[in-house]
């Protein structure tokens, strides 16, 4: 369970690192989401809420948070 955990600091360190290239931020935030844990999530809502990152990768965080509430949530 610590893996994971170290795993998502590791990406939410690379999606926030302004000197890393736009893409493997982006990549980054994609594989936040796709961990769908609550961790990941808020993971993910604390980067939508970083405003030192550009506005459309701000999105996609908050886009797949969005889609990991939709998972986590019963029918």
């Amino acid at each position: 369970m610590s893996e994971k955990t170290d795993e998502m600091k590791k990406l939410a360190a690379i999606a926030a690192d302004m000197t890393l290239p736009v893409d493997l931020r982006t990549r980054a935030i994609e594989q936040l989401g796709n961990i769908s844990t609550h961790e990941a999530l808020l993971a993910l809502l604390e980067l939508a809420a970083n405003e030192k990152l550009p506005v459309k990768e701000r999105d996609l965080a908050l886009k797949k948070a969005r889609e990991v509430i939709k998972r986590s949530s019963p029918q």
